[in-house]
């Protein structure tokens, strides 16, 4: 038997590249998730950014952090950090703004999103 040497095809990336029209963080926001993907040993991780129906309002934001993107997923570099979202969230998300607000009431992250047009008083959903 003959082993085959051709060398494999190379394999292009499924994920797009985007840029800060998509989403965009802060400083202190990206501070904060380069600061979080040390801690938890993912210097070259992602900021996962998807939108999944719940919340008050209807639509929630799920943030995650992951290794690398995924099939589809569009990448975006932004203040030093890599964010991605799926193609389904980056409908709701596009031209966002990630902050990081770092107060003992109302702090954590926030999401400033043009397409919103209601969102509900914790400020944690919104519709479109």
């Amino acid at each position: 038997m003959i082993a085959n040497l051709a060398p494999k095809p190379a394999t292009t990336p499924g994920f797009r590249i985007g840029d800060e029209r998509l989403i965009k963080l802060t400083a202190g926001a990206a501070r904060k998730v380069s600061s979080l993907l040390t801690k938890q040993g993912r210097a070259n991780g992602v900021l996962r950014v998807a939108v999944m129906g719940g919340g008050c309002s209807g639509l929630q934001y799920k943030m995650d952090l992951q290794d690398g993107p995924a099939s589809r997923d569009i990448l975006v570099e932004t203040g030093g950090v890599r964010v991605v979202v799926d193609p389904k969230s980056a409908l709701y998300v596009t031209g966002s703004e990630l902050d990081y607000v770092d107060a003992l009431q109302e702090g954590g992250f926030k999401v400033k999103n043009p397409n919103a047009a209601t969102s509900c008083s914790c400020g944690e959903s919104f519709s479109a």
